[in-house]
């Protein structure tokens, strides 16, 4: 199944985490690395605290979405992520945007992500390495990038 990770970090040496989370998703048993984007720097969305590094990795993967998302948050957790309250700044976070083109509602698992339509540091990244994607029950994610167009990011590596 095709996966792609949304990364991002603002606290520590966040550029140097997003790289290492990309090298550790390429090393992730029952995954192969298709892609990564380029770096992004935005400005925090609804949080607050330094701006963040931002990239998206695709994946193909025989991972269920679950266990996918354990092994992505065991990655946040080398990293030393806390989770004190909703959106804190962090030193690592990985999101699982979409898992083909499935759509997975449970009590920990929202896919495609809630928000990634709403959101340049997603958007960004993903057309880079996915022109044509579509978010399922939305549409293609190209169509989105208007509406975030007032949002703060640029390409830094």
């Amino acid at each position: 199944m095709i996966a792609f990770i949304g990364i991002g970090a603002n606290l520590g040496d966040a550029q140097a985490n997003v790289l290492d989370a990309i090298a550790r998703l390429k090393a992730l048993p029952g995954a192969t690395l298709l892609g990564s984007s380029s770096l992004y720097r935005t400005a925090p969305i609804d949080s607050s605290g330094d701006d963040y590094v931002n990239a998206v990795a695709s994946i193909d993967t025989t991972l269920a979405p679950q266990a996918l998302l354990e092994a992505l948050q065991e990655i946040e957790l080398a990293h030393g992520r806390e989770r004190p309250y909703r959106n804190a700044p962090r030193t690592l976070d990985l999101d699982l945007l979409l898992y083909g083109d499935e759509t997975i509602a449970t009590g920990t698992l929202s896919v495609p992500h809630p928000r990634m339509h709403e959101r340049a540091f997603v958007l960004a990244p993903l057309l880079e390495i996915a022109p044509s994607v579509a978010i399922p029950g939305r549409g293609p994610a190209a169509g989105f990038v208007p509406q975030v167009a007032d949002q703060f990011i640029t390409r830094i590596a």
